[in-house]
Parts: structure tokens; C-alpha cells; sequence
């Protein structure tokens, strides 16, 4: 009996040491388009690195990497929580904490940018990054100064949560989110979606368009 005790008191504390970094780091805060800007290189505490910083040998392709950040505790956790909580309740609450985090991630967007117009909104699509580029395969629509619009037929990370059949959790925490980043950073900018990967669907095809 006593066993049994110590097995379950020690299966909640790693359960729980695992929600907040987790969720914060990954399902709150993808930031699968916008980063912070990169820290003064000149500063002295860059001359020698911290170990943490030290770079890592294993090389992984973007599958992998994904793999790693999504299957290894993020979706784990989720559907334990859901499990939890039940799912219709905790879908709501995973939609409001990544449409505000969105959100606060879209103000602070606008605040380094020196116009809040839709072409910065939609900047990372017109340039993708290396991530962008290997991580979503899409086209653009249209592009103009009132409308951008793009058709997305791969995304890794609609890939990964299906396989997992967590794919309601996946559109909760990640495809959701997408509504709160313009809304944040200018609410004159509205994005317009009605299929998404995630969902099952042939392709995502976001719109975004200037209302102002």
C-alpha cells in the first residue's frame, strides 16, 4: 500500500513538472513566424559562451526536430489534460490561452516595427525563413495592399499532432492562435480562414485583409 502511494505521489510531481514549461514554451508560445530580435553581439558577456549556449553535434532534419518538441512531453501532456479536464472544457481554455498569448505576441511585434500595415503582418510569408521554408510547403494567392492571401498544402506540425490523433489539441494551441497575432498588431488587419490542414481539410488558406 505504501508503494503504491510513493508510485503515484512521485507519477504527479514529474505529470506536473512537465505542464508549465511545456505549454508555455511550445503550445502557448510557437512563435512559428515572429522572433525576438537578436541581443547586442558586442556585449561582453558573449566573449565566452555560457554552456548552455554551446552548440549541439547531432544533426536532425526539421521532421525530427518537431518530433522532438511535440512527441517527447507537449502532446503527452495534452491529452492527459484533456483526459483531465475533458476535452470540449479544455479545448475552450487552450483556444483562449494561445489566441491571447498570440495576441501579446503581435503587440509586441508592432511595438519594433516602424508601421503597423499588413505588409509586415504578412512579411514572413513573403520571405520565409529556412524554418518557414522546410517546415510548410504553401503559394501565394494574392498579394496586394488590401489582400494576402496563401494556400497552404504541408504543414509538419498538422502532420505530427494527426499521427498522434490529437489533432482538435494541435488546432487549440497552434492553428488558433493564428487569429490573435493580427489582432494584436493591428486590429484593422483580420485574417480569414475556414479550412486548415489540422482540421483534416485539403489545405489551409489563410486570408488576411486590410479593413482600414
Amino acid at each position: 500500500m505504501n508503494e503504491q502511494k510513493t508510485s503515484e505521489g512521485l507519477t504527479r510531481r514529474r505529470f506536473l513538472s512537465g505542464v508549465a514549461p511545456a505549454c508555455s514554451a511550445l503550445c502557448l508560445g510557437t512563435g512559428k513566424l515572429f522572433v525576438n530580435a537578436p541581443s547586442d553581439s558586442n556585449s561582453i558577456f558573449q566573449q565566452e559562451k555560457h554552456p548552455f549556449e554551446k552548440e549541439m553535434r547531432r544533426k536532425l532534419t526539421y521532421r525530427q526536430l518537431f518530433e522532438q518538441r511535440f512527441n517527447e512531453k507537449l502532446i503527452p501532456i495534452l491529452l492527459a489534460l484533456s483526459d483531465e479536464i475533458g476535452k470540449e472544457k479544455f479545448l475552450e481554455i487552450l483556444k483562449k490561452a494561445s489566441f491571447e498569448d498570440a495576441k501579446k505576441r503581435g503587440q509586441r511585434y508592432a511595438q519594433r516595427v516602424p508601421e503597423k500595415s499588413i505588409n509586415y503582418i504578412i512579411r514572413p510569408f513573403r520571405k520565409p525563413s529556412e524554418r518557414i521554408k522546410h517546415s510548410y510547403l504553401f503559394e501565394i494567392i494574392e498579394d496586394t495592399e488590401k489582400a494576402f492571401e496563401i494556400k497552404m498544402t504541408e504543414c509538419i506540425e498538422a502532420v505530427i499532432f494527426q499521427e498522434k490523433n490529437a489533432a482538435d489539441l494541435g488546432y487549440a494551441c497552434i492553428c488558433y492562435a493564428d487569429y490573435g497575432l493580427p489582432e494584436g498588431f493591428n486590429p484593422k488587419i483580420k485574417l480569414i480562414r475556414d479550412k486548415t490542414l489540422m482540421q483534416g481539410h485539403d489545405c489551409c488558406n489563410h486570408r488576411y485583409i486590410w479593413t482600414g
